[in-house]
């Protein structure tokens, strides 16, 4: 079945058979006869080749007489650059293409445009312009991500502001957004206060309703009219108070206003309003108001004595009472009860201020607490710390340097050994010893 099969590509296709028997003849003397691989039909051209005139194409399509070849399709000549056929059908193709050189991308003509295709078209993508509340959501969270950044930060931002802030209303949304998320982000409402008096002096706009300060204090109020009902809400009303709270603590502390004087002062309606808001957490003792009301004294306790006692006013006497009474009725829990007892002896140590500190030329361990304030600390054998203010620290100190003499006397000042072995080496061991360096010597050499 297979004498006749011919392996050579395009061989056998018309279903002739050679003229010889096979590849390899029957005679004896085992000459090859041509094989048929080498007259197979030339490799078909590419097909983006340019069609040529009819002229060059060969009409034969009989067979070749005992050949396999085949002209079914039509054959190419080589085509000659000097030939005047080839470049007057070149000129004709470059005149009838519609190809330009200038197009933004080749498209075939057998393609299609799927209607998947077209609908991502990058030209008709529409993007929207950032809202003025994703633009401040993402201020704020890269403030309380990063907040040693404010410094560096804060003039950027409210260039910002300023070319996006144009109407009262996005002020008054712009107010809104600060203050809710200076009160809702943990840790935030030191940064926010902050921002809060940078703005108040650097946004440009100033609407007849009010600038950024005066909206922003009108947004606090309304929080702190309801201050009775928040005390004695469930607890996330109470959380959310308690957050206020604080924040307009960091806002008394910030938040600056300029005087008649022409010099910058606190806003003293923030400071009744702190004293109001401390009194209403103590009308109703429970843990959460209270554990807000030590949070807001210990931050800005200091401050409040100072202004009241300036004023003749004894409203830290009077909060300070209703602590102890507090602490009388026992309604709290142990914790909170320790809390408010060290908020009592923090206030009677003058909020941990040392006042009566003398120049450092006539300071003495008598007349200056910070005396030894800078001293090192020291550690005894058994891990116990003393100081230059401890009683026994000259005897203690001096038993540390002895332990220092002894252990450089012994080891040297790099901790090795400084004994004399020369004294302590006979004859024998430096004689090999000798011995040990001039072979050590030798084997480096080779």
């Amino acid at each position: 079945m297979n004498d006749h099969f011919d392996r050579a590509p395009g061989a056998g296709r018309a279903r002739h058979h050679p003229a010889d028997p096979g590849f390899m003849g029957d005679s004896g003397d085992g000459d090859a006869k041509p094989s048929l691989f080498n007259q197979r039909e030339p490799l078909r051209q590419p097909r983006t080749s340019p069609p040529f005139s009819e002229n060059n194409i060969s009409p034969s399509g009989d067979m070749v007489s005992g050949d396999c070849k085949r002209q079914s399709k039509p054959q190419y000549n080589t085509p000659n650059a000097n030939s005047p056929s080839l470049s007057n059908d070149v000129s004709s193709l470059v005149k009838s293409s519609k190809l330009s050189a200038s197009a933004p991308e080749f498209v075939p003509s057998t393609f299609t445009l799927s209607d998947d295709a077209a609908a991502y078209d990058d030209s008709e993508i529409y993007y929207p312009e950032p809202t003025l509340a994703d633009m401040v959501t993402d201020f704020l969270g890269h403030l309380s991500s990063s907040p040693g950044s404010f410094d560096s930060d804060v003039e950027y931002i409210t260039s910002m502001l300023n070319g996006c802030v144009t109407t009262e209303d996005l002020l008054q949304e712009l107010v809104e957004l600060i203050y809710t998320q200076s009160t809702a982000i943990p840790n935030f409402s030191y940064t926010g206060a902050r921002l809060c008096n940078y703005l108040s002096h650097h946004l440009t706009i100033s609407p007849p309703s009010g600038n950024f300060r005066q909206l922003l204090l009108k947004r606090c109020r309304r929080e702190y009219e309801q201050r009775d009902e928040a005390v004695r809400g469930d607890a996330d009303t109470q959380k959310k108070f308690h957050s206020f709270v604080l924040f307009l603590g960091e806002l008394y502390l910030h938040l600056e206003v300029k005087s008649a004087k022409g010099g910058p002062n606190r806003a003293d309606i923030l400071l009744t309003g702190l004293k109001d808001l401390m009194i209403s957490l103590f009308s109703n003792p429970v843990d959460g108001n209270l554990i807000c009301a030590v949070k807001l004294l210990k931050l800005t306790g200091s401050v409040l004595d100072d202004v009241w006692n300036e004023r003749g006013q004894s409203h830290m006497e009077e909060l300070i009472q209703r602590i102890e009474t507090i602490l009388l009725d026992a309604t709290c829990s142990r914790d909170v009860r320790q809390m408010l007892l060290k908020l009592v002896e923090l206030r009677s140590s003058d909020w941990g201020r040392v006042r009566s500190a003398a120049a450092a030329s006539n300071a003495t361990p008598e007349n200056d607490p910070n005396y030894f304030m800078n001293e090192p600390t020291f550690y005894t054998e058994d891990g116990t710390p003393f100081t230059a203010a401890d009683p026994e620290y000259a005897e203690k100190y001096q038993e540390i340097l002895d332990r220092q003499d002894y252990f450089h006397d012994v080891y040297g000042e790099n901790g090795n050994d400084v004994f004399d072995f020369e004294d302590e080496m006979g004859p024998e061991i430096e004689e090999a010893y000798e011995n040990f360096c001039l072979e050590s010597e030798k084997k480096r050499q080779q």
